[in-house]
């Protein structure tokens, strides 16, 4: 079972994958990056987890960020993503469940197709306290070698 479940894993990865180019802009809503392929269109697990932490939170800041890049996954894959989160939802919060909150909000992509899924969650004002810089994941250790 696992294999199949691995395999349709990866045939879904190859079927997204494409040349990403980033493009970052600032909204009212706060700091909003799109990727976009050479095509014009839009990677669709990204546009999916932007749109329904957009939707649930009401962030004053959201970063959706692909690490997909840094594993050993196809290129232009969908699989590892960072978010930043800073909502008001997260007030009296204690970060577990900050975090069961985003897991919750994704719970379909989480089963489908995101392999790994890093959350920063804050209130704004600990956001405001903050640096307010996304620290860089480390590198891959390894993988299955697809």
């Amino acid at each position: 079972m696992f294999r199949l479940q691995s395999m349709a894993h990866t045939v879904r990865a190859v079927a997204s994958s494409r040349n990403v180019a980033r493009a970052c802009s600032s909204a009212s809503s706060g700091h909003l990056c799109k990727n976009s392929d050479s095509l014009g269109g839009t990677q669709p697990v990204e546009t999916a987890i932007k749109s329904k932490l957009e939707e649930y939170f009401k962030p004053s800041h959201l970063q959706v960020i692909n690490e997909s890049y840094m594993h050993n996954v196809p290129k232009g894959s969908e699989t590892h993503f960072k978010v930043v989160v800073v909502s008001e939802k997260f007030l009296n919060e204690p970060l577990i469940k900050r975090h069961r909150l985003v897991n919750n909000v994704l719970e379909e992509e989480l089963r489908t197709s995101v392999h790994a899924l890093s959350i920063t969650a804050k209130t704004p004002d600990q956001w405001e306290n903050s640096n307010k810089v996304v620290d860089k994941s480390p590198a891959c250790r390894g993988g299955a070698g697809l």
